[in-house]
């Protein structure tokens, strides 16, 4: 007799069904002897643990991870390995004192909140008394990452193009120029690095909303390396160096040897720049006050102040935990200096270092921050829906990070979307919490619309506190 579909799929079903209770009766047969085997494996894993000598007992690793963190038992292999120097991606993992503590304080009956149709004003003008100041219409710029140095062109001309859309600007980085990142954005920073490459030609500047010294960031200043394997392609290509030319960069942007070279460095830039804002990028430390008179001196249209909480692609422990000062302290310091001097109205501040939700940006903003630079978050932002392609076995950095073989894989298109999107977000939540104060423009926060909740944060800040 013919065997149809339908019965041979039932013949099928029978069988499965029939090797499962096999399986399922083996298992209760053997299931004593499985525990009695683990029974033995525990007991002797405990009577170990409670009689051998603590200097031989795996316990040992208990208070040892209590002193010291499995971050640094980790970093601590990576350098016994080959005793080169060790960098780590993103930035610090201490926590620094931030604007936690500070709380928004809406006058509820003696000032009104706005309708939700109020209409705000979000635009922020950098450099005001330059020529061509650079608009942009929200608090939030994409901050400085480098191409080469750090991600691919993939993930900059994705970032270049959530900026046109946001209408707001990316920064080069200190990484060599790319074609296709300004091809893609509308308002566009040109950092002036310390690299060989970092003068910029005349007609990359040409290109530029405004002009950025880098001289330091939160998470790295100083001179660096990179090994030429790891910056090869078109990045070292696009950098003048030869294909095993290890790139080395300088303490200071090329033209600056000493100190006297700056006013003579600063009036050719500022020939070169043809009106457009110039600005200095700085690691916030305890000298920030002394940097600051310098900036004065040279004339600088906006100051970036990047606290200790600023990430990096990969720069020394010791610089990411160990220098600089928190954004916090940073903003108020900077803040505070720059309006004893009398320079508020003609400097702009722009804080970075991480800035990662609205409530953060909006109270920088009211203790006197013009905009804020944002790395981290379009970081991430860029590989939203597309870590599958990745995880588990690579962290989802490797599909914006130019030295991955992964970078490829990053949908452009994809990228930019999520970008636009989370900061979208962030200012929509920011312009809620400005109704919910009765304000309707950017400048019209203050310090007296927060309140602190320790005295810490009250004596940093000169907020006046809950109790």
């Amino acid at each position: 007799m013919q065997i149809t579909i339908t019965s041979s799929f039932w013949l099928f079903l029978l069988i499965v069904l029939l090797a499962l209770q096999l399986f399922l009766v083996l298992i209760m047969m053997i299931k004593p002897v499985l525990r009695y085997l683990m029974g033995l494996q525990i007991r002797d894993f405990l009577g170990k643990l409670l009689s051998d000598k603590y200097t031989q007992n795996l316990i040992e690793v208990w208070p040892a991870g209590k002193r010291i963190s499995v971050l640094n038992i980790l970093e601590i292999g990576m350098r016994a390995e080959n005793g080169k120097i060790i960098t780590r991606p993103i930035g610090s993992p201490k926590h620094f004192p931030g604007f936690d503590n500070l709380m928004f304080a809406p006058q509820l009956m003696t000032r009104l909140s706005l309708p939700q149709n109020a209409q705000m004003n979000m635009q922020v003008t950098l450099g005001p008394k330059a020529n061509k100041p650079m608009i942009i219409n929200i608090p939030i710029m994409i901050g400085a990452m480098a191409y080469g140095i750090a991600l691919s062109e993939e993930a900059k001309r994705a970032l270049a193009r959530a900026a046109k859309t946001l209408q707001t600007s990316t920064c080069s980085g200190e990484g060599p120029f790319l074609p296709e990142e300004r091809t893609e954005a509308g308002k566009y920073t040109l950092q002036i690095s310390r690299w060989a490459w970092g003068s910029r030609t005349q007609e990359q500047i040409d290109l530029a909303d405004m002009l950025e010294v880098q001289m330091g960031q939160g998470a790295d200043m100083g001179s660096v390396s990179i090994e030429a394997v790891e910056f090869e392609g078109r990045a070292q290509e696009l950098s003048g160096l030869a294909p095993d030319e290890m790139a080395i960069s300088f303490p200071a942007p090329p033209g600056i040897q000493k100190q006297s070279d700056w006013p003579g460095f600063m009036k050719n830039l500022r020939k070169q720049s043809k009106g457009v804002p110039i600005a200095l990028k700085l690691m916030a430390t305890g000298n920030l006050e002394a940097d600051l008179a310098a900036a004065i001196n040279l004339d600088f249209d906006v100051v970036i102040i990047d606290g200790a909480q600023g990430g990096s692609h990969a720069t020394t422990p010791i610089k990411q935990d160990d220098f600089g000062i928190p954004s916090l302290f940073a903003l108020v310091r900077a803040v505070r200096f720059l309006t004893k001097q009398r320079v508020r109205d003609r400097i702009s501040l722009v804080v970075a270092g991480g800035y990662f939700t609205p409530g953060e940006c909006l109270k920088a903003i009211a203790l006197g921050a013009d905009a804020i630079y944002m790395a981290t978050v379009p970081l991430f932002a860029l590989t939203h829906n597309q870590v599958s392609k990745v995880i588990p076995w690579e962290p989802p950095t490797t599909l914006v990070f130019y030295d991955s073989p992964a970078k490829g894989k990053l949908d452009i298109d994809q990228a930019a979307t999520s970008v636009v999107n989370t900061i979208t977000s962030m200012v929509l939540e920011m312009e809620e919490g400005m109704r919910a104060l009765g304000k309707t423009a950017l400048k019209e926060l203050n310090a007296d619309d927060l309140v602190a909740l320790d005295s810490l944060s009250a004596e940093v800040t000169g907020v006046k506190r809950i109790y």
